[in-house]
């Protein structure tokens, strides 16, 4: 009966519904659960109804589910992101009082940018980055600062797969994607045009670890119409080498096996 033959645990098709959620599908209904999810109607209805009692799915007004508080509640648990955030907020909050702009803090989870801290203002470009989201790597800012500055190994792993066109001025080609990913490298920070979102531009750096290798990334996000982005860029640096040493004074080694997926190039 329905995925049953298939050897997977119930635990295995909750969790698929809870990952059928993204940017892109922050609510579904039940037919396109389970059709997202490749399981039978009648399943999808049985584990929504037991995850839907426990809190981690909601109905919203229009009667589609979202992820529910008690997902976010445990998520706040997790000691990497909540580590993370607690160094990173002071600094991003001076950057935030300076530039009035969105301020973004995120790390590499796979082939994603982590947002793990945003801060913005009524007066900041409106954006679709939320803490938690996950972004593809090569169209953001921090993103494109995270894969400039991952191992080489990695980057030409990442620049092999289909890349994701997410507007008219998304960079897709390999071959210029590297160019730019050297370019970023080079002048140590790295810029987004209109490439994620239209009429938003971004501007971020790396963050090191103690060991020299990329541990996050930090930038700064405003309208398209706005010039200057670089000139954030001085601050970016200054509070990015601030959240270094604020993790080597807490001798934290924030990503054990988080960040780091695939061999640092030596």
């Amino acid at each position: 009966m329905g995925n049953r033959g298939n050897g997977r645990s119930v635990t295995s098709r909750a969790l698929d519904l809870l990952g059928a959620f993204d940017v892109e599908h922050p609510t579904l209904t039940l037919s396109e659960l389970a059709a997202r999810c490749g399981m039978p109607k009648a399943t999808a209805h049985r584990l929504v109804g037991e995850l839907e009692a426990w809190r981690a799915l909601e109905r919203n007004a229009d009667n589609r589910y979202q992820v529910g508080s008690r997902v976010w509640e445990i998520g706040l648990l997790s000691p990497v992101p909540r580590r993370l955030r607690e160094i990173a907020m002071p600094f991003m909050q001076d950057l935030y009082e300076r530039s009035k702009e969105n301020i973004h803090f995120a790390v590499r989870k796979g082939h994603d940018a982590l947002y793990i801290a945003k801060l913005t203002g009524h007066r900041a470009v409106p954006i679709i980055s939320r803490e938690g989201t996950r972004l593809p790597l090569h169209p953001t800012g921090v993103g494109k600062a995270l894969l400039a500055f991952s191992s080489s190994e990695f980057i030409e792993t990442y620049c092999a797969r289909p890349l994701a066109r997410c507007t008219r001025h998304t960079i897709v080609e390999p071959g210029r994607l590297r160019r730019e990913l050297a370019l970023v490298r080079a002048r140590g920070y790295a810029l987004t045009n209109e490439e994620m979102t239209l009429g938003s531009r971004s501007v971020a750096v790396p963050v090191f670890g103690t060991d020299g290798r990329v541990e996050a990334a930090l930038g700064v996000v405003m309208h398209s119409v706005c010039g200057g982005l670089t000139r954030h860029v001085p601050d970016l640096k200054s509070e990015a080498a601030k959240i270094t040493q604020a993790m080597n004074d807490h001798r934290t080694d924030p990503y054990p096996g988080f960040v780091h997926d695939l061999p640092h190039e030596g």
